[in-house]
């Protein structure tokens, strides 16, 4: 599974901006915009990701699970 979907769905469920999210977990304020342009990011990168979103939403856990399982 794509990262993008996950941070997408954390992004309108928190409302949350895309640079402030990507500045937030990834020290990158142009972090999402990448994603949405194909970006992959490194395993650490998307490891912390995934749990930043993990922390913030109970309800994203078990698409946190699968997405981290690729």
């Amino acid at each position: 599974m794509s990262l993008l979907p996950v941070v997408e769905k954390y992004l309108r469920t928190h409302h949350v901006a895309a640079s402030r999210f990507g500045r937030m977990v990834a020290g990158d304020p142009r972090f999402v915009f990448d994603l949405r342009r194909g970006r992959e990011p490194r395993a650490a990168t998307r490891a912390r990701v995934l749990a930043h979103i993990a922390g913030g939403s109970a309800g994203l856990a078990a698409e946190v699970r699968h997405a981290s399982a690729r």
